[in-house]
C-alpha cells in the first residue's frame, strides 16, 4: 500500500522491450535505502517489483496488461518518473489509501495558474469520472491530491508549489497523459451495496415443483431487515 506522498523523482536510464513488456532500469537514491529484491514501488503511480538493484538504479518488469492501462508504454530513456516506496507500518499516513493498481488514463486538458497555484484540468472516461467525486482524493501519476471540481467530462486539481517541484508533474504539458486511480474505499462501498440490494430484492424462499415445499434462499431479505433491523 502506498500513501500517494511522492519520495523521490527517478530518471528511466534504459527501457529493454520483450515481446508486449518491458523492463525499466530506474536510477535513483533515495529509494535504494534499504531495498530489497521483491520490494514494491510505487512508479507514477503503478506498483511494481524489485527485480534486481545496483548502487544507482533498481529494475522492474512491466506485463502486457500494465502497459495496455497505463502510460508507460510512453517512457523513452531520461524520462521522470514519480517514486513512492510502499508504507511502512510505523509510517505517517500523510496522502490516502493507494494501492498501485491504476484505473486508466486522463489527458490534460487545461493548466491555469491562479495566485501560487496551478490548476489542472484533466479529461478522462465516464467509467473513471463515476468514482471521483469533489473534495475527494485522486491519484495522478501516483501523487496524492484533492479534487477541486468535477463534471461529465473533466475534473480539476489546484497544485501548491511544494508538490510540483517535488514531482514529475512539473515536466508535463497540455495533451500528456497521467495514470489515474480512483479512491479504492468508494469502488468497495459501491459493490457491497449493489450485492446488498441484489439479495434485498431476491425472493424469500422458492418452491419445490415435486414437494409444494418452500425452500429458504441465502442472502438478507427485507423481512430479515424489518425483524432484526439494520
Amino acid at each position: 500500500m502506498f500513501t500517494g506522498i511522492i519520495e523521490e523523482v527517478g530518471k528511466v536510464s534504459s527501457i529493454r522491450t520483450e515481446d508486449a513488456s518491458i523492463r525499466l532500469q530506474i536510477q535513483t537514491k533515495e529509494i535504494l535505502k534499504d531495498i530489497h529484491i521483491g520490494d514494491s514501488i510505487a512508479v507514477n503511480g503503478i506498483c511494481l517489483t524489485v527485480t534486481k538493484y545496483d548502487t544507482d538504479s533498481f529494475f522492474a518488469d512491466v506485463m502486457h496488461e500494465t502497459m495496455n492501462r497505463t502510460s508507460l508504454k510512453l517512457l523513452r530513456r531520461g524520462s521522470k518518473v514519480n517514486l513512492e516506496r510502499a508504507m511502512a507500518a510505523n509510517g505517517r499516513f500523510g496522502g490516502h489509501i493507494v494501492s498501485g493498481h491504476i484505473d486508466g488514463t486522463g489527458t490534460i486538458r487545461k493548466m491555469q495558474r491562479d495566485s501560487i497555484a496551478i490548476w489542472y484540468t484533466i479529461e478522462t472516461t465516464a467509467g473513471i469520472l463515476h468514482y471521483i467525486v469533489e473534495k475527494g482524493s485522486i491519484t495522478i501519476d501516483g501523487i496524492s491530491l484533492t479534487v477541486a471540481a468535477v463534471d461529465d467530462k473533466t475534473f480539476q486539481v489546484s497544485v501548491i508549489p511544494h508538490t510540483l517541484s517535488h514531482t514529475a508533474l512539473q515536466e508535463k504539458k497540455v495533451g500528456d497523459p497521467v495514470n489515474l486511480e480512483t479512491d479504492c474505499i468508494g469502488k468497495y462501498v459501491e459493490k457491497f451495496l449493489r450485492e446488498r440490494n441484489s439479495n434485498l430484492q431476491k425472493p424469500e424462499g422458492n418452491t419445490d415443483r415435486k414437494n409444494g415445499k418452500s425452500s429458504k434462499s441465502g442472502g438478507i431479505t427485507a423481512e430479515f431487515l424489518e425483524r432484526y433491523g439494520y
